[in-house]
């Protein structure tokens, strides 16, 4: 039941920014992402190194908000979004877009397969690799690095 009130305010959320979005994208995106870091370098990483017990419903939340980003991030890099505000993106992103959506689509596709796969802690550490992975090359490739 928790579960699905969190998705539900998740949806509700998404939508509600959808209008600040098209005037912001760059304030939006960076919402979304820090987001599913504060969750993803907080819960996710104590459990994964035995820091805390595995939390099924945590895993849950997490892997739910990473879809959900992989759906809505997208939209959220229009062409009048290269410059201007304060963000750490690469021109890359527009030179190679659909490599960059693709990115997002295969984010939200591992998501919704781990989703169904994940039902205990050893499940859940087959899964996480493959998504820390794409967003580790993600950043790699087209985000700024802090000197």
């Amino acid at each position: 039941m928790i579960g699905k009130v969190l998705v539900a305010g998740l949806v509700l959320a998404g939508v509600a920014t959808t209008a600040i979005a098209q005037n912001d994208p760059i304030a939006q995106r960076k919402a979304t992402m820090k987001g599913v870091g504060d969750i993803w370098f907080g819960d996710i990483n104590k459990m994964m190194k035995g820091e805390m017990p595995y939390n099924q419903a945590t895993a849950v939340l997490v892997l739910e908000k990473i879809q959900a980003a992989g759906k809505a991030m997208v939209p959220l890099f229009p062409d009048n979004s290269k410059t201007g505000g304060d963000t750490k993106v690469l021109p890359t992103i527009w030179e190679t877009k659909a490599d960059f959506d693709g990115r997002w689509t295969r984010m939200a596709n591992e998501a919704t397969a781990a989703l169904a796969s994940v039902k205990d802690e050893a499940s859940f550490k087959v899964a996480q690799p493959n998504i820390a992975k794409n967003c580790q090359e993600c950043h790699s490739t087209y985000r700024q690095r802090n000197n």
